[in-house]
């Protein structure tokens, strides 16, 4: 199973050991539509809550540098967003991470 399989099962199944073996120490995720940036703690605190529930998730490009995944995720405020989402990865694990967001309609 690939780094993004296993990234998208642990945030469905929140599985926070599984969370912690997939992102670096150093990891950083950049959220482009609010500006904010949350570091591997914050982002396991994050989807251990169920606040992300991804549907029509896909990974469009993966291999050992990079990955690309695009997915309409609903949030427990009921705002939906189509989330674009590129990963680099280190050592094996997600160093960091960046999205887009778009609003879509409730």
């Amino acid at each position: 199973m690939s780094i993004l399989e296993n990234y998208s099962n642990a945030i469905k199944n929140k599985d926070e050991a599984v969370m912690n073996q997939l992102l670096h120490d150093d990891f950083k995720f950049t959220m482009h539509k609010s500006g904010n940036t949350l570091g591997k703690a914050d982002v396991i605190k994050w989807a251990m809550s169920g606040d992300i529930k991804q549907d029509k998730s896909r990974i469009v490009y993966e291999n050992n540098e990079v990955g690309v995944h695009h997915a309409i995720v609903t949030f427990d405020d009921g705002n939906v967003e189509a989330v674009m989402a590129v990963y680099k990865f280190k050592d094996g694990k997600i160093v960091s991470l960046e999205t887009g967001a778009t609003p879509m309609s409730k």
